[in-house]
């Protein structure tokens, strides 16, 4: 049996991008089975004060959270994996802007209903994204944000990584993050980071 491991994230963040690929290595030589969730940091920080950018990033942000909230509730994990894999290729390593042709060419290569599309302007779809969200929060508190994994009821925010580990290095790195998470009080562990994110 494989150990299911719980992984937040949004669309448009970095390094929850690169901790996802990690993720997908890890899974590949450790017996553990990622299942993915979405999370918003458009709406974590909607009461916040942030910087014209991270304003208009947020603003645009609701569309692709809303979207595979859909897909969470109406289709498999396989599927959410394979819409995010389409929307992160586009934002992070194509670099192209967030916009319903990016959602719509996502679902297009996901092989997912093109109906779904009509769900990023539906802000009863926030609802169950929220839902999602606030179990993240739930387990490492408000003062984060994405990567959030989780391991029998234990999460962290993180890890950020650049760039993603490949192959062994992947499965250690995991085997060190499920250590640190059987240790009760284990609460934080921190370095400055010096590089930006890396995709390759």
């Amino acid at each position: 049996m494989k150990t299911e491991v719980d992984i937040w994230f949004d669309p448009i963040c970095p390094f929850a991008w690169i901790t996802s690929r990690w993720m997908i290595e890890a899974a590949a030589v450790r017996e553990i089975a990622p299942r993915w969730n979405v999370m918003s940091l458009a709406y974590l920080n909607k009461d916040r004060e942030v910087d014209e950018a991270h304003k208009n990033a947020f603003a645009k942000a609701w569309g692709p959270v809303r979207v595979i909230a859909a897909v969470m509730k109406q289709h498999d994990n396989d599927a959410v994996l394979r819409l995010y894999t389409a929307m992160g290729t586009r934002i992070h390593l194509k670099k192209e802007k967030v916009s319903d042709e990016l959602i719509a060419a996502a679902l297009a290569e996901a092989g997912l209903p093109a109906e779904l599309l009509a769900i990023a302007h539906d802000e009863s779809w926030d609802e169950p994204m929220i839902e999602s969200h606030k179990r993240a929060i739930a387990l490492v508190g408000n003062d984060v944000g994405t990567p959030v994994v989780a391991l029998n009821g234990v999460g962290f925010f993180g890890p950020v990584i650049s760039p993603a580990p490949k192959g062994e290095d992947a499965g250690r790195l995991w085997d060190g993050l499920s250590a640190i998470m059987s240790v009760e009080g284990f609460f934080e562990l921190k370095r400055a980071r010096t590089v930006g994110p890396i995709f390759s």
